[in-house]
């Protein structure tokens, strides 16, 4: 159960850990997020503003195939249909009817006037009016660009670069431009708001502009299975994105009756050549009547043939019927062959077979959708080359249809003339009169009948086409949604500014914990070493703070340094068998602090009334002279016993000196310890201090003094250290917050394990407040008290 409460308390540190590596940089996070903000209050006072624009209209179904060949229906053999919303999404949303709506609103021709920051599209109250002397096919598909600065009223500056002079220019003079000449002619209700401006004009290829809006329009059915569509339209200008939809719109619907139109009119003229035919026949039937009568002399002989002819009425209706079909399919055959290009071609005019009826919709309607791309495109087109081969196989469908119908018809009225014959044998006795008559009759009303049908069918295809509405209802017009803007969004400008400021302190302290390989503090030790002891931190010296603390002090560093004791001297005393007073101070590079921590760990033991000895063993580098011996001195106070100009080096060359000679007794502040400086520098300090006079010297002192604290030099840097390790009771290895890297400490710790590093234990110096931990930097009651930012 303890254990588990360990590691939990464990995770908890961590976690701490974590969020304070992040929390005491809230001011970088603040002020990033602080200078976001500004940006996205900058980025929203230049940002364009989009609108959105919706529409709503009704999908109208067609109760047959066509519309226009309804007027067959009673022939049964049209199926019936309705349209498909999604096909007719397509077709609303096709790029040939985006292409004709840019052409009605010149949208490719775009003007802009030039701002210091921001430009802004001219669009509906234009100050003027470009005309292009080219053809439209050329300028359609071209790019051009060029300024113009209005004057006055009747000049102004053109230039094809706005950094170029502009060129002055009357109003309807001819321009010349890559696209051929141009004419500017000035719109007066609004030319006098653009006196002085510089108005960008941009001319786009059309089916570039088309294809751009047919991206941004969206397009959905309002539910699942319904018939109502919403369109919608983001644009900077509110009046243009409304003007397209309804032109959409407006164009989807008179390409929808165009087609109808061209339908019908096809059918009308095919019934119309039928009557004209039949009209013929139907005289020359209506004379062979008269004659016959005329030269029998008869004028009713219905009567006497009733009996007979009764039998064969049947056979001869069916015989008639079959004929008029032949007469039919014959001259749908003919008009077929005869047509060389894609027009469209007449449908249902009467034959029984639902194939060709299914085959030559289908082809009209291929027909409409090829002319309705020759608009944009030319005969070389694939789109084109595609639809010419399905109605050239479409054609040839037909006519093999039409062959075997007019073979099978052929048969069939062969078959029921052969029945006729063998009936009319039974009415021989009739009398021939009679007989020549009936067939005349019979003749007469079947031509008649087809006559006055088709009469009624001409009729009735003008009056459905009169009458026919368009593909859709419109139920909303375009409208403006809402009175603000859809993009940008304020809210979620400054969100996602703020979000970004708060990412990006967060990314470059967590990009810098990543690459970090330095001691921090304490805490950030003990992760790397488990062991060793740890004996204490100590805060980051300010500038003006005084090197040497004094008696009383009662800030952070003294009480960290009091700790540095209290720890230390536990670790002395833990050893009883000897005096075990000998300290080496040292550290794995210079600058971090070993002569510093030397100097007032000295300072903090001679504060409790003992004796204590600080020797500079860095006899490579001396700096106790920094602290001790400087030309201002007296502000600190010093007394000597020894001759100053003796230190350590002179000690282990000569014999002859003694230690007494080179101890020099100082006074700090009011607290008094003795000083044994490095001495001059040798030129061979490794076998100075391998020599036995070191051991007997230090043997000497610690007999001598409570604490001998000896400030070595580096260990990675020279072998000095290394040489006379040996002697020491304990060693205090300096790191430094923020310079110390984590792989140094390897070769201590690898020492420490061999046995070459006796009784090792490490310092942090030089940690910022903020990493100060369990808690350093609190000074408990004796430390300054610091107000709160946030308290008044």
């Amino acid at each position: 159960m303890e254990k588990n409460k360990r590691i939990s308390l464990g995770d908890n540190s961590d976690l701490s850990e974590l969020v304070k590596g992040y929390s005491k940089h809230w001011k970088w996070f603040v002020l990033s997020a602080i200078f976001f903000l500004m940006l996205g209050v900058l980025y929203l006072r230049y940002a364009t503003p989009k609108y959105k624009a919706a529409a709503k209209i009704q999908i109208l179904e067609d109760k047959s195939s066509s519309s226009e060949l309804s007027v067959f229906s009673d022939l049964d053999f049209l199926g019936k249909g309705q349209n498909n919303v999604e096909d007719e999404l397509e077709i609303l949303g096709s790029r040939s009817n985006l292409v004709e709506v840019v052409d009605n609103l010149d949208l490719n021709v775009v003007l802009t006037e030039i701002g210091n920051v921001k430009s802004t599209e001219v669009y509906s109250n234009k100050p003027f009016k470009v005309n292009f002397l080219e053809n439209d096919s050329i300028v359609n598909n071209s790019k051009l660009e060029f300024f113009v600065e209005i004057s006055n009223e009747t000049t102004f500056g053109f230039s094809l670069d706005r950094d170029t002079p502009s060129k002055i220019y009357s109003f309807g003079k001819n321009i010349p431009t890559e696209l051929g000449d141009i004419v500017i002619t000035p719109n007066l209700p609004y030319f006098q708001n653009y006196k002085g401006s510089q108005i960008k004009v941009s001319v786009n290829p059309l089916f570039i502009v088309a294809e751009g809006y047919q991206e941004k329009i969206v397009m959905n059915p309002a539910t699942e299975f319904s018939n109502i569509l919403n369109i919608s339209l983001e644009d900077a200008n509110q009046e243009k994105a409304k003007d397209i939809l309804n032109n959409l719109i407006y164009t989807y619907n008179t390409n929808a009756i165009i087609d109808k139109k061209a339908i019908a009119d096809k059918t009308s003229t095919f019934i119309n050549d039928r009557i004209k035919e039949i009209s013929t026949n139907l005289t020359s039937v209506d004379q062979t009547a008269q004659d016959f009568k005329t030269s029998k002399g008869v004028t009713d002989i219905q009567g006497e043939a009733n009996i007979a002819l009764n039998v064969g009425a049947a056979n001869r209706q069916e015989l008639e019927n079959a004929k008029t079909q032949l007469n039919i399919a014959s001259g749908m055959k003919d008009y077929v062959n005869s047509e060389t290009g894609y027009e469209v071609l007449p449908s249902n005019v009467g034959l029984s077979d639902p194939t060709i009826a299914n085959t030559t919709a289908k082809y009209n309607e291929l027909v409409s959708e090829r002319n309705r791309l020759l608009k944009s495109a030319d005969e070389q087109n694939p789109m084109i080359v595609n639809l010419d081969q399905q109605l050239d196989g479409l054609k040839q469908s037909m006519k093999s249809s039409l062959n075997g119908m007019e073979r099978n018809l052929g048969l069939q009225v062969n078959s029921l003339s052969s029945q006729m014959s063998r009936i009319n044998s039974k009415i021989y006795s009739a009398p021939k009169n009679e007989r020549e008559f009936r067939d005349i009759t019979r003749q007469q009303q079947t031509t008649e009948s087809l006559y006055l049908y088709l009469l009624q069918k001409r009729e009735e295809s003008q009056i459905t086409f009169a009458s026919s509405t368009p593909k859709s209802k419109v139920i909303d017009s375009a409208y403006q949604v809402g009175d603000s803007p859809v993009t940008p969004q304020r809210p979620k400008v400054y969100l996602a500014f703020v979000l970004i400021g708060l990412l990006l302190p967060f990314s470059v302290i967590y990009a810098s914990q990543l690459m970090d390989n330095k001691i921090h503090n304490k805490v950030s030790l003990e992760k790397l070493i488990n062991e060793v002891p740890i004996l204490a931190e100590l805060p980051k010296m300010g500038r003006n703070e005084e090197m040497l603390i004094k008696t009383d002090d009662r800030s952070v560093l003294g009480e960290s340094l009091r700790i540095l004791r209290t720890n230390l001297d536990y670790l002395i005393k833990s050893k009883s068998d000897k005096k075990n007073n000998i300290i080496f101070v040292t550290s794995s590079v210079p600058g971090e602090g070993k002569t510093f921590i030397s100097s007032n760990l000295s300072m903090i033991f001679a504060n409790t009334n003992k004796k204590v000895l600080l020797i500079g063993g860095d006899v490579r580098n001396p700096k106790l002279y920094t602290y001790f011996a400087q030309k201002d001195v007296d502000k600190i106070g010093s007394r000597s016993r020894g001759n100053v100009d003796l230190g350590l080096s002179e000690y282990l060359h000569d014999p002859k000196i003694q230690s007494k000679d080179i101890i020099n007794s100082m006074l700090v502040h009011s607290t008094t310890f003795d000083v044994i400086y490095s001495g001059k520098i040798p030129p061979n300090p490794a076998e100075l201090l391998m020599s036995d006079r070191m051991e007997t010297l230090l043997s000497e002192v610690s007999e001598m003094y409570d604490y001998v604290i000896v400030d070595t030099a580096p260990i990675m840097v020279v072998t000095d250290t290394m040489l006379i390790t040996e002697l020491a009771d304990h060693i205090i290895y300096v790191t430094r917050a923020g310079v110390t890297e984590t792989k140094v400490l390897e070769y201590p710790i690898n020492l420490w394990d061999q046995g070459k590093l006796k009784g090792l234990a490490f310092v942090v110096n030089d940690v910022k407040e903020s990493n100060l931990g369990y808690g350093g930097k609190y000074g408990y009651g004796y430390g300054k008290s610091v107000k709160k930012w946030w308290k008044f």
